[in-house]
């Protein structure tokens, strides 16, 4: 029989909060994390925007010689996993630390690390680039230091499948524990790319929003969307087997029942348009879980606030629900944090963990133009800017039109002739409900 897997420990670190429980009240309230960038100088950068982590300082978990040899990313998932382990209660001299194990994912690793040390050796030579400029930057860091600081000596490796690493990093501690081979697993994923070169390259491939406006930046399932934020941050998250976190008298805060995993195979950064690759991992999931997909009652969308990932995600779990996809909740929290890249979907478990746990949806902050529909009014135009999203509408003369109809009854009960089309003045006014009307349609 499999081994069933809970959740015992949780810890965050992202652009709305530093902490689980204070990333998820300011989640509730759809806190906006995104704003303009203050890590480095965008005068020449066409992306200003972005989802930085405020007020963190790695001084509260190491000493100010290890911060300064410690890159960003790796800071992030120490905080966050020692977060996590103490709301497990485990206490490591009472395990057998070779049962517990790690594995912690990251998609970029080290960047503003490697950039660094790029423009010290062009400057300087590169026999001048910092000794620790490798095990700084490397992706698996963050795995290795959480080994260190949390005694887990287990397996301890790094899953790299761009924005699904920390998924998958979930998914194979999950595996890891279910099939017996660890007790206890520490996994998630941290990431911080927040740098010229990390923007720069996103921006050339035309990926990222270049709104200038932070509440209109990251936008998912809008249909003013124009490409991702990006963010940073990173959630841990310790997975026990069931009965080892019973014995121990562990607090349960949920159960990984069922992981699934595809890829496309269709292009190098664009899925499927037909959601298809997507929906097969869903059904992967619930199948491997042996639940009905009516069971389920709110994803966090993976919803980068791309065209093709919107409306290719919509479609993926169409397919994957049917009927039932009509009943499901579904919100985006990148419309907060950004997009996390190898990070977040251990930032998004993390939020559907406490989803759960309060029975609440956390909401796609400043979603306005729904992509499928297009609405216009006729009348209500003083309350058309009080409504979300503003309404396209028409006003026109209600006297004159009264008058008008009135004269036209009073020529029919005289038995004269009546104008069957009678016109009069409107002003057409433009809002958010119909996008670009005045461009598309005239």
């Amino acid at each position: 029989m499999k081994r069933r897997v809970v959740v015992t420990g949780i810890g965050a670190v992202s652009p709305i909060g530093i902490g689980s429980s204070n990333m998820w009240e300011n989640a509730k309230v759809g806190k906006l994390g995104i704003d303009f960038i203050t890590q480095f100088d965008t005068e020449e950068s066409k992306v200003k925007i972005a989802g930085e982590v405020k007020g963190f300082d790695p001084c509260e978990i190491m000493d100010k010689m290890e911060a300064r040899r410690t890159a960003r990313f790796t800071q992030f998932a120490l905080y966050a996993a020692e977060e996590a382990f103490k709301q497990s209660g485990l206490d490591i001299s009472k395990e057998d630390a070779l049962r517990c194990g790690v594995n912690v994912a990251s998609g970029i690793g080290g960047l503003p690390v490697i950039q660094r040390e790029c423009l010290r050796g062009d400057k300087h030579g590169y026999d001048r680039v910092s000794p620790l400029f490798v095990p700084s930057s490397i992706t698996n860091m963050a795995a290795g230091m959480i080994a260190i600081k949390l005694g887990f000596k287990g397996s301890c490796t790094c899953v790299v499948t761009a924005c699904a690493s920390a998924s998958d990093s979930i998914g194979s501690a999950f595996h890891y524990i279910r099939d017996g081979y660890s007790d206890v697993m520490a996994c998630g994923g941290a990431e911080s790319c927040i740098c010229e070169l990390g923007i720069g390259g996103f921006s050339s491939m035309k990926a990222l929003s270049d709104s200038d406006d932070p509440t209109r930046a990251s936008i998912p399932f809008d249909k003013e969307r124009n490409g991702f934020v990006m963010g940073e941050g990173s959630g841990i998250l310790i997975l026990e087997e069931y009965e080892h976190a019973v014995k121990r008298g562990a607090k349960i805060l949920g159960e990984v029942v069922g992981y699934g995993a595809s890829c496309d195979a269709n292009h190098m950064t664009a899925p499927l348009e037909d959601g298809s690759g997507a929906a097969a991992c869903m059904t992967l999931a619930i199948r491997d879980a042996g639940i009905d997909p009516c069971e389920i009652g709110y994803i966090n969308a993976h919803g980068t606030g791309t065209p093709l990932n919107d409306k290719g995600e919509t479609k993926a779990v169409k397919l994957a629900f049917g009927e039932h996809s009509k009943e499901l909740l579904i919100s985006s929290t990148k419309s907060m944090t950004g997009h996390l890249l190898g990070a977040s979907g251990a930032i998004e478990a993390v939020m559907a963990i406490k989803a759960l746990e309060d029975q609440f949806a956390p909401p796609t902050v400043g979603y306005k133009v729904p992509d499928d529909v297009s609405l216009i009014a006729f009348g209500g135009y003083e309350a058309s800017e009080l409504i979300t999203p503003d309404l396209t509408t028409i006003r026109f003369e209600n006297e004159e039109a009264g008058c008008c109809a009135a004269k036209a009854v009073i020529d029919l009960v005289e038995e004269k002739d009546v104008n069957n089309e009678i016109r009069i003045d409107y002003v057409f006014i433009e809002g958010h409900s119909v996008k670009n009307i005045n461009k598309d349609y005239k």
